[in-house]
This record gives C-alpha cells, sequence and structure tokens, in this order.
C-alpha cells in the first residue's frame, strides 16, 4: 500500500504532519476493522467487535445522539452529524462543548433514557470539552470520548473510550487528528447502520471496501495536490478575506478549511452552507473576496448529484457576477473547470468518503498561504495545543 512519500525534509511541521495522513488514517482504520476480510463480498473489511462493542450496544439501544466538541472536532462532529443520520437513521444534535454546559437540563428529549453524547476531542483535555463531558454524565447521559490519546482524562472518565490513532500531532492547526476524527466517525456510522439494521451488509461491506482505500488514494494525489497549490496560492496573496462554501457533509468540510486558513495565516474566512450565499454573503463577494467552492460530486447518488447540480448553477451565478472561484472538482470535471478562476482536482470517490479527502488540499492551501504571508504555522500567534505524548 503506497502511504510514504519518498524521504524528504520539510519546513514545518504541519506539512510533514499533513503528508503523515495516510498513515495516520491506515492505523486508525486498523484499530477498528479487520482489513483482511472475510464478508459477503469477499475480502471486504469487517468491524472489529472487541474495541466497538460498547458503542455498538449505545446505538441499539438509543435512536439518538448528542455530540459535544470544540474548533476542528465540532467540525469533525459536523460531518458525522450528516453521515450518522443519512446511513443510520440516528438522530443527531452537534453541540459547542463551550455552550452545552451552559444549557438547561431539559433540554434531554428522552429523560428516562438520556442520550448518549459523544465527545471529539484531540488531546482528551480540552477545556471546554472535558467539561461538557463532566456536565453530560452528572446529567446521567452515557458518554462517548473520542480523542487522540489513549488514557486521557476524557477516555478515563468516559463510559466509553475510543482512540484515534494519528500519533503526536506538534503543529497548531489540526490536520492528521482531524481526518483520523473522520475516518473513525465514517465507522461508527457504518457499526450504527449495521446495529440499527439501517443499510443492507453489503452496502455497508462495499463502503468499508472503499474505505480501506482511502490512505492510498490520498498518498497518491498528495504531490499533485501541492504543487497545484504552490502555482495557485500567489494568485490567492493580495486577498484579505475569503468565503468557503459546500453542501450537505461537505459544509463541515468549508468550514474546517476556512478554518485552517484563519488560524494558519490570520486571514479572515468563513465557512457557509453554499446554498446560504445569496441570503447575505453574495454582498462581500466580489474580487477581492475569492470563494473556495467544494463542487465534488459522487456521480452514483442521487443526492449528491442534485447538491452538485445546484452547485454548478450557484458557480454561474458567481461569474456572471465577477468573483474570483477556487473550486475542488472531480478529476475531469470541464463543467466546474469552465466556471470556476481555478481547480483543484479531487479523485472521484463516495460521498461520504469525499470529506476525509478533500479537506487535505484545504490544509495545504492554508499552509502555503501562511508560509507566503511569513508566518509561523506551527506556532499560530494567541493559540495553544495540548500536545500529549502516547
Amino acid at each position: 500500500m503506497l502511504l510514504q512519500s519518498a524521504p524528504r525534509s520539510y519546513a514545518h511541521q504541519m506539512l510533514r504532519e499533513i503528508y503523515e495522513q495516510p498513515a495516520a488514517i491506515a492505523r486508525t482504520l486498523e484499530r477498528y476493522l479487520d482489513l483482511s476480510g472475510g464478508g459477503l463480498s469477499g475480502g471486504a473489511p469487517q468491524f472489529r467487535e472487541e474495541p466497538l462493542r460498547a458503542v455498538a450496544a449505545l446505538f441499539r439501544e438509543h435512536p439518538d445522539l448528542i455530540i459535544a466538541a470544540s474548533g476542528s472536532s465540532r467540525h469533525a462532529g459536523l460531518a458525522a452529524e450528516i453521515l450518522l443520520e443519512d446511513l443510520a437513521g440516528l438522530v443527531v444534535d452537534v453541540e459547542y462543548a463551550s455552550e452545552y454546559a451552559c444549557r438547561s437540563t431539559t433540554t434531554r428529549r428522552h429523560p428516562d433514557n438520556p442520550s448518549p453524547v459523544l465527545v471529539l476531542s484531540q488531546s482528551g483535555e480540552t477545556a471546554d470539552t472535558l467539561a461538557a463531558l463532566r456536565e453530560a454524565a452528572r446529567r446521567g447521559h452515557p458518554t462517548i470520548a473520542v480523542t487522540n490519546v489513549h488514557g486521557s482524562t476524557m477516555a478515563r472518565e468516559a463510559t466509553v473510550e475510543l482512540d484515534t490513532l494519528a500519533g503526536v500531532e506538534l503543529a497548531i492547526p489540526a490536520t492528521k487528528s482531524f481526518t483520523t476524527q473522520l475516518t473513525l466517525m465514517l465507522v461508527l456510522a457504518l457499526l450504527a447502520a449495521r446495529e440499527r439494521g439501517a443499510m443492507e451488509t453489503d452496502a455497508i461491506e462495499t463502503l468499508l471496501v472503499a474505505l480501506a482505500g482511502v490512505p492510498e488514494s490520498i498518498a497518491a494525489q498528495l504531490p499533485a495536490w501541492e504543487r497545484t497549490i504552490a502555482s495557485l496560492a500567489p494568485l490567492y496573496n493580495d486577498a484579505q478575506n475569503f468565503l468557503y462554501l459546500g453542501r450537505g457533509v461537505h459544509y463541515a468540510i468549508a468550514r474546517e478549511g476556512a478554518l485552517k486558513l484563519k488560524e494558519s495565516s490570520y486571514l479572515h474566512a468563513e465557512g457557509y452552507p453554499a446554498g446560504e450565499l445569496k441570503h447575505g454573503p453574495n454582498a462581500l463577494v466580489s474580487a477581492h473576496v475569492p470563494l473556495v467552492v467544494l463542487a465534488t460530486v459522487d456521480a452514483n447518488d442521487p443526492e449528491s448529484l442534485l447538491r452538485y447540480e445546484k452547485t454548478v448553477s450557484l458557480l454561474d451565478d458567481m461569474r456572471q457576477q465577477g468573483a474570483r472561484v477556487l473550486a475542488l472538482a472531480n478529476t475531469g470535471d470541464t463543467t466546474v473547470a469552465s466556471l470556476a478562476s481555478h481547480t483543484i482536482w479531487i479523485e472521484p470517490a463516495c460521498e461520504s468518503l469525499l470529506p476525509i479527502v478533500e479537506v487535505v488540499p484545504l490544509q495545504l492551501f492554508a499552509y502555503t498561504i501562511a508560509v507566503s504571508h511569513g508566518v509561523d504555522v506551527d506556532r499560530p500567534r494567541n493559540l495553544t495545543k495540548a500536545v500529549t505524548t502516547e
């Protein structure tokens, strides 16, 4: 499996960690899936029952889930909301961890059977998220902690501990910790679909096969993304404000792409659902405020096609409006390329896998812009990060 590029030196930890993502995702998959297969589809990966037994029971026993997280981890939670609802039929609410403990306990839908609360944290020590976990436990909710540090405070205090295996992440902007969270969220969505009978076994196995191929897919595309972005980034160096747009699960990635640019380069960026652009933010759009538009599509998914068609229509409107657009599109998509100012190519993938892949060039774009502005991307000002060895 192609997971590592040829040995090279990296100017910053952030770039190194971007390139470490295929291996980090592969480790996370190996923790929760038996990749040797044996399912109905022959070699299809199978869930490892031991690390997933407790969370599987919660999915069987509860119709809904609350997710609490902060920063990039909350964006992983927003993606998980779409995946868990669409694939498994769970009802999911995503809370800011910093707000959760301030809400009334009367917000519970099932007082006699409190919903599980899943917290996401890279370090397992994030103060706001730890406070949310403790408040959820005080209210009687079963808790699930997804962290990158085995044995962290959240992991010890939660009802169920689930680890991502990103390895130590030294740069403050989250990269490999984020993509391993996304990976685990998709594993959990497919597990919940199995436990709730929401998907046929062969459909789950088809997605597991595709998921197992994600590390190699990212590794194969990374060098071209780096070259493309190195050539495109100077064309956007004059901009001080960016709007990132995505639909469905891609909205979470638009939010994450904007956050990466914001914290890495000190430029202002906001992520919006693409359909909301004309409800106010469009007043900002000009040649001086570029749009970064996620326009990838799963051609085998009718809902993905519908979202894509609406995005293409928006791109056409923006072209007529004179907007400067950087689009992420399926390799060879001439329609999007004809409407965008510049295009970054993403190899086609299933809708639920695209977020894991398409966030990587957004990380590279943020990194490259930040370096060109002279920012120390590993240690942006005013930001701290708990880094714990494993």
